[in-house]
């Protein structure tokens, strides 16, 4: 995958914690450069002639670990300087924490930042060993500076012993976070009214340090409604969680401001967001979802829509508010049109001879205008077409098509049919209206008849009573 352009480049250090590999108790391993070792100690590299990187275990010889389980020992063998060169964007803010410890009294190291060939000394750090001491600052590239060197150089240790002193631990040196949104609604389109849309929105991480407590948030769009129960955790931490359940999700719908809720990263709660990890550890980051019907008003439309985040950046004394704002997902609807037919007779019971008249009315409710409208009604047998009068389209009686064309939104067409009954009998016929567009209310497209043609006595009995 790879970052979007106005992202600058991650910066990011490799086993800042110096969790890899593990130790027992104590060992001392090569450094990153020695590839050719079967253990190595990734990330970091030393001045050291020899190569070697000392590790200790929490606890060994009554030491214990400041953050996670392992760290490491500035002075392995010798004297040295331990660090990492790091791919850099000029003008970035690089923030850095370190966890300091002497180890039999007093030691003391300086940290020095800067390009390869010339780091410049960003301050230096004395602890004692009865306690770890905690620090914090920034760094911002210069102008031209793509690699950036962050050492740790040993300037002296408690008891003159030049393999002796400066414990290291829960190292961070990079960029704050930037979460980066992308938003796509499935399908793609186009759709019609009453389709439903998924919308899948992934949150990537790629800064350098953690997005704490990150929550992201949704507004539906205009003209679509929620599916209930659809909202779900796709990705990530906590994967495949499905919400809508009262009081203890990471999501929620919110019917009062229309909105989605999605409180997301480790640690995530139904009432604050959690911590999301770079893509360095965490590449795909986290993805979630969620449905709308489409309504009618977004027949003919483009239905966009945008999704955003708010997070904290710790790594500086105070959190910083941070903010993001997705790609537009847009779906295209096709327009749409309600159409009604309505058919009445003039008379339900006639002799035979007379003339039945037969009206017809098309009204197309919307929201669109409708196209290629047609009306199905052929005559039955028994009725022998006399005319039709109609100002809109024409009226075939071979095939009882009435084309009708276009309906505007909210317009009303009328057919006038008159047929000759010829024969008694009992009639029913049906007329049926079509268009181009889709109907959201199908069921108003179809309207029946029926008519009795007399002298028939069978068949008229359960038409109309005779006088």
């Amino acid at each position: 995958m790879s970052t979007p352009p106005s992202v600058p480049l991650r910066v990011t250090l490799v086993n800042g914690s110096f969790e890899q590999p593990p130790v027992a108790d104590m060992a001392f391993l090569p450094d990153a450069s020695q590839t050719q070792a079967s253990r190595h100690v990734p990330g970091w590299l030393t001045t050291a002639t020899d190569h070697m990187v000392e590790l200790w275990h929490s606890g060994f010889n009554g030491v214990p670990s400041a953050e996670g389980e392992q760290f490491a020992e500035l002075n392995a063998n010798q004297v040295s300087t331990l660090y990492q060169d790091l791919p850099t964007t000029p003008g970035t803010k690089l923030y850095w924490r370190l966890y300091h410890r002497g180890r039999q009294g007093q030691d003391t190291m300086a940290l020095d930042i800067g390009a390869p060939d010339g780091t410049v000394e960003q301050r230096t750090f004395t602890d004692g060993n009865t306690a770890w001491g905690f620090y914090t600052g920034t760094y911002t590239v210069p102008a031209g500076q793509t690699t950036t060197r962050f050492a740790f150089r040993s300037v002296s240790a408690a008891g003159g012993n030049r393999g002796v002193g400066n414990f290291l631990d829960g190292v961070f040196f990079g960029t704050a976070p930037h979460v980066v949104l992308t938003k796509r609604a499935v399908p793609e389109g186009p759709l019609d009214v009453g389709d439903v849309v998924t919308y899948r929105i992934t949150a990537r991480n790629e800064g350098g340090g953690d997005a704490e407590r990150l929550v992201l948030t949704d507004v539906l769009p205009p003209g679509t409604t929620y599916v209930p129960g659809s909202l779900r955790i796709v990705d990530g931490p906590n994967a495949g969680v499905k919400t809508d359940r009262a009081g203890d999700d990471q999501a929620a719908y919110d019917a009062g401001t229309n909105t989605v809720v999605f409180r997301l990263g480790a640690g995530a709660s139904a009432s604050q967001g959690g911590s999301l990890a770079s893509t360095a550890a965490l590449p795909g980051g986290t993805t979630v979802e969620y449905r709308v019907g489409l309504g009618r008003e977004t027949a003919g439309t483009l239905v966009t829509n945008t999704a955003a985040a708010t997070y904290e950046n710790w790594l500086g004394p105070a959190p910083e508010p941070l903010a993001s704002t997705s790609d537009e997902a847009v779906t295209q609807v096709r327009p749409a049109a309600d159409l009604t037919v309505v058919k009445a007779a003039d008379a339900t019971t006639v002799t035979v001879g007379q003339t039945v008249t037969y009206r017809l009315g098309v009204h197309n409710a919307g929201p669109s205008p409708a196209t290629g409208v047609t009306v199905t009604d052929r005559l039955p047998n028994g009725l022998v077409f006399l005319s039709a009068d109609t100002a809109s389209g024409t009226y075939r009686p071979e095939t009882g098509e009435w084309s009708i064309g276009e309906v505007a939104a909210g317009a009303r067409a009328v057919l006038t049919l008159r047929a000759k009954a010829v024969r008694p009998v009992r009639l029913t016929n049906t007329a049926v209206v079509t268009a181009a567009e889709k109907d959201p209310d199908p069921a108003n497209n179809a309207d029946s008849v029926t008519v009795c043609v007399e002298p028939a006595p069978a068949c008229c009995t359960p038409c109309a009573p005779r006088a």
